[in-house]
């Protein structure tokens, strides 16, 4: 688990309205939070940001800016507090670095086995054929 400090001032926190039912409250109440983060002029390390950007995510735009939505909850605070975390659970996805596969060759009893397996097979379905009485 990799701790990462981004200063509040690198993240902007807009109130939005949500979406779906909820009664008169809906119209009237900002309570969704939309959180938009810069990747590019961020304080991030340079090979973190490099992983975030080469990820494949939706909330990723193209110009660099991460945006996410929470809208679960009623009240702004608890929006506010998932959107973060939200951030913070991809953050530490892009930091995690994956290991080099290593490309490895197949043992010789594994093939000879896989043989072994084919042939066998190949005699059953040899046997379901017609009888030939000749």
């Amino acid at each position: 688990m990799t701790i990462f400090h981004i200063p509040a001032n690198e993240i902007e926190l807009t109130a939005v309205r949500s979406q779906g039912p909820g009664g008169q409250n809906v119209n009237k109440v900002s309570s969704a939070i939309q959180l938009r983060f810069d990747v590019v002029a961020s304080s991030l390390p340079i090979a973190l940001k490099e992983r975030l950007l080469s990820m494949r995510d939706h909330r990723i735009t193209q110009s660099g800016w991460v945006v996410i939505k929470s809208q679960e909850h009623r009240s702004q605070d608890m929006n506010r507090m998932a959107a973060l975390l939200r951030l913070h659970d991809l953050l530490e996805l892009a930091a995690e670095v994956q290991k080099t596969r290593k490309p490895t060759k197949p043992t010789r009893s594994s093939q000879m086995k896989r043989i072994e397996s084919k042939l066998k097979r190949g005699q059953t379905k040899a046997l379901r054929g017609k009888a030939n009485w000749d």
